[in-house]
């Protein structure tokens, strides 16, 4: 396939030009804001078209878009690319509020092109098999789950994700979707209330740095996340408790592959095998078969559109001090 990238992204240099052509695939242009940063990028990775106007990709013969500018940008370079009949891989959150998500999704469906969101997480060795040992009933009747996401954002990562609120900045939106994804997977359920309280601890200006949520799902279990940036030390970890076993990973929710996994059972602890395939590949074959019509993986346009209605009640919550429903309309 041939692809363009919007937006000359950290994520884009660092995992996505490697991810795609891994797979055989094309990257044939990057468009960006900043013609300076478009060349720039174009000649770092060898990419023939460097461009500022999302339009001129039309005639490139293109198969796929990745879009991974600013959050506040990223509506009208989904519509730009299902208008071109393109595919669609658009980075969390999809956008700064859930009509705009709508629109995105409705485009895409409306033009019969896949729309993919790059929770990449899901990808994870650990994810896969956590949810492979719930399928099995593995850990009895499940009571609740923990995730510690709190993180560090390095420098060459923070610029707007902790000044800019009106780009989409702040930890809910960054990493909060992510926990829902996840857990989503996991459980194959969304919540349906959530509580937080969040907290700007130095690192943000203007924005929340660090947020602590409570989520209830209709099955009745209910899920502690913890989001944050402004933690050098912290480790990560995801947790599903039953009420016959636990499972606890470790180190799992990075960019990299890697961690540990353990099944904690009253006949002993058993560590879990992982493999160590890159995340980003793994989640774009996953696309190459919902492309193919094939079973998938792969996080839709609407698990997005649903990971983003969870982070807008965490934040909503945290606004108001109540407990709020969470809206997926």
């Amino acid at each position: 396939m041939k692809w363009a990238f919007v937006g000359a992204s950290n994520i884009a240099s660092e995992w996505m030009i490697g991810a795609v052509r891994a797979l055989g695939d094309e990257v044939v242009a990057v468009v960006s804001g900043s013609a300076e940063r478009a060349q720039a990028f174009a000649s770092q990775h060898r990419i023939r078209h460097a461009l500022t106007d999302i339009r001129a990709l039309a005639g490139l013969g293109l198969d796929a878009v990745y879009v991974s500018c600013t959050n506040d940008q990223h509506e009208a370079a989904v519509l730009q690319a299902a208008a071109m009949g393109c595919h669609v891989l658009c980075e969390k959150p999809l956008a700064l509020d859930l009509a705009a998500a709508r629109r995105m999704v409705d485009a895409c469906a409306a033009a019969g092109v896949v729309m993919g969101t790059n929770h990449h997480l899901r990808h994870n060795s650990a994810h896969r098999q956590m949810r492979g040992v719930l399928r099995q009933q593995g850990l009895g009747r499940l009571v609740a789950a923990r995730i510690s996401h709190s993180v560090f954002l390095r420098a060459q990562l923070q610029g707007w994700r902790i000044d800019r609120p009106q780009a989409g900045g702040g930890v809910v939106l960054d990493i909060a979707v992510h926990n829902a994804d996840s857990l989503a997977f996991l459980l194959g359920e969304y919540p349906v209330e959530v509580m937080a309280m969040t907290q700007a601890s130095g690192m943000g200006q203007g924005v929340e740095d660090n947020a602590m949520s409570l989520w209830q799902f209709a099955s009745g279990l209910c899920a502690f996340t913890h989001q944050g940036f402004n933690t050098p030390h912290a480790s990560n970890r995801l947790e599903i408790l039953g009420d016959r076993a636990s499972l606890e990973a470790r180190g799992v929710l990075n960019q990299a592959p890697g961690g540990e996994l353990v099944w904690r059972r009253s006949d002993g602890d058993l560590s879990l095998r992982l493999d160590h395939d890159n995340l980003y590949l793994r989640g774009l074959r996953e696309m190459h078969q919902a492309i193919a019509g094939q079973p998938h993986d792969m996080a839709t346009g609407e698990a997005g559109l649903k990971s983003l209605a969870v982070a807008l009640a965490v934040l909503e919550s945290a606004r108001t001090g109540r407990r709020v429903a969470v809206d997926y309309a």
